[in-house]
């Protein structure tokens, strides 16, 4: 049933947001990294399973529905293994060459203890190129949000003209998306505002945002003033070069940390009546005589939680909706209309790209987990440069730069500059030109 699946895709998307950091946490960085490489490895050959047996195969569908129902029994364990196995970090930053090759390597008493030992070849090499893969791959992560923002703005554009040109209510639709791109820009002027207070952007970073948004505003001045782009798409570029601008200089919080008031004097007479008083009262008496091992699972989940940072999290959506929402806009675009927004990508198709779309949906779940990953492991390397990120880089961990996100934000405007010099405008292409109207 598609509500068991829906369940099991946020029991899964859960349990990845929150254990993932926790392993960084908790066991540091040599813990984080191969747990989520054991999650990945898991997803990674479950998919392959799935892809290369008969769809009709007996043997298939029992090891499938085997897999898939131990899934939340093995993602624990692999959890705690990793907790277990990987918690003692290297007391040196050094590589996982140098650490497997190294000198000290000569006390090892056997052969198999060099290879499948603690800190062993086998260790080291699978840890290493996955930490080697995660860093080398956070620009194509980055410039592929930037392409897939990109094509999500386009459709926005090309669904929102449709419905102006060409349906009933042509006036209220266009109130309506009038407004909505105001509030858009009104928004990201907001934040743009609370950029420019923070204490560490310097001369060259208030120049790098000059530059960026005097660009992106004539972008949308072009494409609104010359027929081929419309409030709707430019308000949202100039949301998303904002965005990327606060991704760049904030972590989502306070630049001041407000302090607490001071506690206030007790009332005289209680906040809510009697009646709600002594119901409140009632119930933290209930909640005190549940079983301890309740409340040290509360704990922990908001321990976990609080692992998490709210800039991961908007970023891993974001990224996330951006990705998803392109594999059904590019065979949209491509040949099948506003019929392929409805339907999944798949390997039967003729088209070479829409069935390396079918590919990457079949391995989404090793995908999220490296993008998760590589998220977080970018959000310590920025953090580092803090009093807080010194562990980040004691174990090897290296100090994070904003090229990638600047580049980002270049190569998406130039990019819609292209699109505007060489579109037409016409009415009647991309994703509404296979619609009917009457």
């Amino acid at each position: 049933m598609w509500i068991t699946r829906v369940l099991s895709s946020i029991i899964f998307l859960a349990y990845t947001v929150v254990s993932i950091p926790l392993g960084f946490d908790v066991g540091g960085r040599a813990c984080g990294l191969a747990f989520s490489l054991s999650l990945a490895s898991f997803y990674f050959f479950y998919s392959v399973l799935r892809l290369l047996t008969p769809s009709r195969s007996r043997y298939r569908w029992l090891l499938v529905k085997t897999i898939a129902t131990t899934q939340w029994i093995i993602l624990p364990s692999l959890l705690i293994w990793s907790l277990n196995r990987f918690s003692v970090e290297p007391t040196d930053s050094r590589g996982w060459v140098e650490r497997t090759f190294s000198g000290k390597r000569a006390a090892n008493t056997s052969l198999s203890q060099w290879i499948l030992g603690p800190d062993g070849l086998a260790e080291s090499v699978t840890v290493g190129v996955w930490d080697k893969f995660l860093t080398w791959s956070t620009p194509v992560f980055q410039l592929s949000e930037g392409f897939c923002s990109l094509l999500v703005i386009q459709a926005a554009g090309q669904v929102t003209r449709w419905l102006v040109n060409r349906s009933g209510k042509s006036d209220s639709w266009m109130i309506g998306l009038l407004v909505m791109s105001a509030s858009i820009i009104s928004s990201s002027v907001y934040f743009l505002w609370r950029v420019t207070q923070f204490p560490q952007i310097s001369n060259v970073d208030a120049t790098l945002i000059g530059m960026a948004i005097t660009c992106a505003v004539f972008l949308c001045a072009w494409g609104i003033g010359s027929g081929k782009g419309n409030p709707v798409e430019s308000s949202l570029l100039f949301a998303y070069i904002v965005l990327c601008i606060y991704q760049i200089f904030t972590d989502y919080q306070p630049s001041n940390p407000i302090e607490p008031p001071p506690p206030s004097e007790a009332a005289d007479f209680p906040p809510f009546p009697p009646i709600i008083m002594a119901s409140y009262t009632t119930l933290l008496q209930a909640l005190s005589t549940l079983p301890s091992a309740i409340h040290a699972t509360f704990n922990f989940i908001i321990a976990a939680l609080s692992t998490i940072t709210p800039s991961v999290i908007i970023s891993l959506a974001y990224r996330l909706f951006v990705l998803y929402a392109s594999t059904r806009i590019i065979p949209a675009v491509r040949e099948s209309g506003a019929r392929a927004l409805s339907q999944e990508p798949s390997l039967e198709d003729t088209d070479g790209a829409n069935q390396i779309l079918g590919v990457l949906s079949w391995f989404s779940p090793s995908i999220l987990i490296a993008v998760y990953t590589s998220l977080l492991m970018q959000h310590f390397a920025t953090t580092s440069n803090g009093d807080n990120g010194d562990w980040w880089v004691s174990q090897g961990g290296d100090v994070g730069n904003n090229l990638w996100r600047w580049i980002n934000v270049a190569g998406t405007m130039a990019l819609y500059a292209l699109e505007l010099n060489l579109s037409k405008e016409d009415l009647d292409s991309g994703v509404t030109g296979h619609w009917k109207s009457d």
